[in-house]
């Protein structure tokens, strides 16, 4: 009788335990189909850019002017109303081993080729939306391409939640790693099959304003020279901003551009595209910066639409402002980056 007993309380704890597992795997499915995976702690991932592709790094130990931050490097998707044309992009944050990414054209090499500085307030990098598809893009252009994962967060100037108000980089390590990108490329022309008189930047929104950085303070470099590369030019052959920001600040009158921008005759040619009615940077980013370059004598394209937001990347939308890249390949056959139309 014992023995019936025992067997019978251990057949009821093996169904208790089955019924406890089948409801926790019905839980962890059901958050999987909501996409998140409740109470399942994940490792931050790294960004790593699709095959065929390697991060080369800038620096061959420790970077200049490095903090003790100790987060890790972390590549997360976007969800939810944090998405573009439909479509979800990935957000990397905490970067402080910065790296290039080179993306080689296989057919109909022009020897032009362009940085991209993609977007993210100096908090983090829109990798994907303003970096990787915009290599895509170039390369199918005959450019090479080469995607900048600069450091973040407060490389550049920035919002201090601290204090909710603007501030500026302990550093300017965001220039920093500009410099060196420019220099390494224009030193592995030859191997890239580059020509180093045709080596430009573009750069969203905050990227936007790093192009306006590295085209106005390229002249002496911020930290002490590694080697051979960066012996090389740090100056753009052209430059692109797109929905730039931080054009605005220490100023104290309307219409003038922010003094840490040294615009002079050897600012290279510059293209600019924004919307008028930007919700992020406001238009006058893309004005001031417009003004500074033409009193300057430097070439110089704007294009301004009353639409089209921000953020938006080389991603297709409804307005008309999607058009742009069209535009940036007429305007780099007129400054003769790209061969002549035949």
């Amino acid at each position: 009788m014992k023995r019936y007993l025992i067997a019978s309380v251990l057949v009821l704890l093996g169904l208790v335990s089955i019924q406890t597992l089948c409801k926790q795997w019905l839980r962890l499915a059901a958050s999987e189909k909501r996409g998140g995976m409740a109470g399942i702690q994940t490792q931050p991932k790294q960004w790593q850019p699709s095959d065929g592709h390697t991060q080369i790094p800038l620096w061959p130990g420790t970077p200049p002017d490095s903090d003790s931050q100790t987060k890790s490097e972390s590549a997360t998707i976007t969800s939810g109303k944090d998405i573009v044309a439909g479509k979800p992009y990935t957000w990397v944050e905490n970067v402080t081993r910065p790296t290039l990414t080179l993306y080689s054209p296989k057919t109909n090499n022009t020897g032009a080729a362009i940085v991209v500085f993609p977007g993210g307030g100096y908090k983090g990098l829109a990798i994907d939306l303003e970096g990787s598809e915009v290599c895509d893009w170039l390369v199918s252009r005959g450019i090479t391409c080469v995607v900048s994962k600069y450091r973040v967060p407060d490389s550049g100037p920035h919002h201090d939640a601290n204090c909710d108000c603007r501030a500026d980089a302990k550093a300017p390590t965001a220039l920093e790693d500009a410099q060196r990108t420019l220099g390494i490329v224009r030193h592995h022309a030859a191997e890239w099959h580059i020509d180093p008189h045709k080596i430009g930047v573009i750069g969203f929104s905050a990227g936007g304003h790093m192009v306006a950085d590295i085209s106005t303070r390229w002249g002496k470099r911020l930290y002490p020279t590694i080697d051979d590369a960066d012996k090389e030019s740090c100056r753009p052959d052209f430059a692109v901003a797109i929905y730039p920001g931080h054009m605005l600040e220490k100023t104290t009158k309307e219409f003038e551009l922010n003094p840490t921008l040294p615009v002079s005759k050897e600012t290279p040619p510059t293209f600019l595209l924004q919307s008028v009615k930007d919700p992020v940077d406001d238009v006058q980013n893309s004005l001031v910066y417009f003004i500074a370059l033409k009193k300057a004598g430097v070439s110089v394209e704007m294009h301004l639409y009353a639409e089209g937001g921000h953020g938006f990347g080389l991603r297709r939308t409804q307005t008309a402002i999607t058009e742009w890249p069209q535009l940036l390949e007429a305007w780099m056959h007129s400054i003769q980056i790209l061969p002549a139309k035949t």
